[in-house]
């Protein structure tokens, strides 16, 4: 797709990158098959074609209008489109230039929704506010409507911690922003996992929010500035320096939410034009690994520690930010069958479930409806294999999905429930 740009863009890294991605597009249409808010609304306009189209239109010099803005606000940004695309067309990177330039362009949102998004963008990203909120949601929770309570999920006991500093392998883990508060036994979790495999995971205090969400809020140069946070609160530990390493530099960076992952995996993109930051970035980027990178190399010491017995097996929803943003597909599956979890999917695997990070309250009403049809495919195929549970990858869809059928978790609770099971350990306990 030939694209000439407006002379205000031309020379700058979005105008040239912009161009550089819309050349790729053919036209073919294949991505408009995998879009979820095409499938749903039937209009070009909310399907990835037709948004390429309006961000090319402002690449050329037409003004965005606040229709254009609500078309590319309606984008889930689940990247199945690049997943589809027999052109390789960068389509997530597109969106996030397309929507800051239409942002620029239009007029001020309404104040009740400037409002909200300021709220999302400071609240979810503040641990002690967030923390502090929802323990209140937990006391009240009795009270509220269940729209309201899904958001607040009770989740497992958390248990405790292993101490640091037994293991001579150090790896570095990001907390996260809503899931210490929100589902904190997924930290809990997989630090016991690793302690079993003789590996402390180390998590730096000064660290928080990976950035995507402001980023994706439109508040991009703040999200810029939370990733360059991070990569100050790390670097110690990646060269080895912070006392917890005990002189070891930490061999990974471990996420154990694919929406985080996927944006870390970015910092070196994101902070490319950074002098200060490129390079650092570069690196933190080679090293952020997702769980299902990390574990599958410890198979063997994990069959070992988890027995033979006969598990009942469990469906897995993939996040989009695993299968389209960080390109991770089958390889859970094939883990968990390793460990002798059968592992299977439902038959829209491939599309998003409607959480997509702050969307499911910004886009409540189209947010709902793929949520609804994800719980539906779910159940059926929970009910085909004789499954026991939900597993998914990602703090944002398991609290989106759950539900009073059937339980969903993170898939690194199973296997730390398993490994309790067997006797592996006594660490979780109230």
């Amino acid at each position: 797709m030939q694209t000439e740009l407006a002379s205000q863009f031309v020379g700058t890294p979005d105008g040239e990158m912009a161009q550089s991605i819309l050349s790729k597009c053919v036209h073919c249409g294949f991505c408009t098959a995998t879009c979820p808010t095409y499938q749903l609304l039937g209009d070009e306009l909310d399907g990835p074609r037709g948004r390429i189209y309006l961000i090319k239109q402002i690449a050329e010099g037409k003004p965005a209008t606040e229709k254009t803005r609500q078309h590319l606000d309606r984008c889930l940004t689940c990247r199945n489109c690049e997943s589809t695309c027999p052109s390789g067309v960068d389509y997530g990177h597109l969106i996030d230039i397309g929507r800051k330039w239409a942002e620029e362009q239009t007029p001020a949102r309404p104040v009740t929704e400037r409002w909200l998004r300021r709220a999302l963008a400071k609240g979810l990203t503040n641990k002690t506010l967030f923390n502090t909120g929802m323990r209140l949601g937990r006391l009240l929770r009795p009270l509220m409507p269940s729209v309201i309570k899904q958001k607040i999920p009770l989740g497992k006991a958390p248990g405790i911690r292993p101490l640091q500093g037994q293991h001579v392998q150090k790896m570095l883990m990001l907390e996260g922003c809503v899931q210490p508060g929100m589902l904190p036994n997924i930290n809990h979790a997989t630090v016991r996992v690793f302690h079993r495999l003789g590996v402390d995971v180390l998590s730096a205090a000064k660290a928080g929010c990976c950035g995507a969400l402001k980023y994706h809020l439109n508040e991009q140069d703040a999200g810029l500035n939370d990733m360059r946070r991070n990569i100050d609160a790390w670097w110690p530990y990646i060269t080895g320096e912070a006392p917890e390493c005990q002189g070891q530099k930490v061999s990974a960076l471990i996420m154990n939410a694919s929406g985080c992952g996927v944006t870390v995996k970015e910092y070196g993109h994101l902070l490319r034009d950074d002098p200060q930051y490129a390079e650092k970035a570069r690196v933190v980027s080679s090293l952020c690994k997702d769980l299902v990178e990390i574990l599958p190399n410890f198979v063997e010491q994990l069959k070992q520690q988890m027995g033979s017995a006969n598990r009942a097996g469990v469906v897995y929803h993939p996040p989009c930010t695993l299968q389209h943003g960080q390109k991770i597909k089958g390889q859970l599956e094939s883990f968990l069958g390793q460990l002798g979890i059968q592992t299977n999917l439902c038959e829209d695997s491939h599309l998003c479930c409607g959480s997509a990070g702050t969307y499911s309250i910004l886009q409540a009403d189209l947010s709902k409806q793929l949520q609804q049809q994800k719980l539906n495919n779910l159940h059926k195929a929970v009910k085909k294999h004789q499954a026991s549970k939900i597993v998914s990858a990602n703090i944002g869809c398991i609290t989106h999905l759950q539900n009073q059928e059937t339980s969903v978790e993170h898939w690194i609770e199973l296997i730390d429930e398993i490994l309790e099971q067997n006797g592996g350990y006594d660490l979780h306990q109230n």
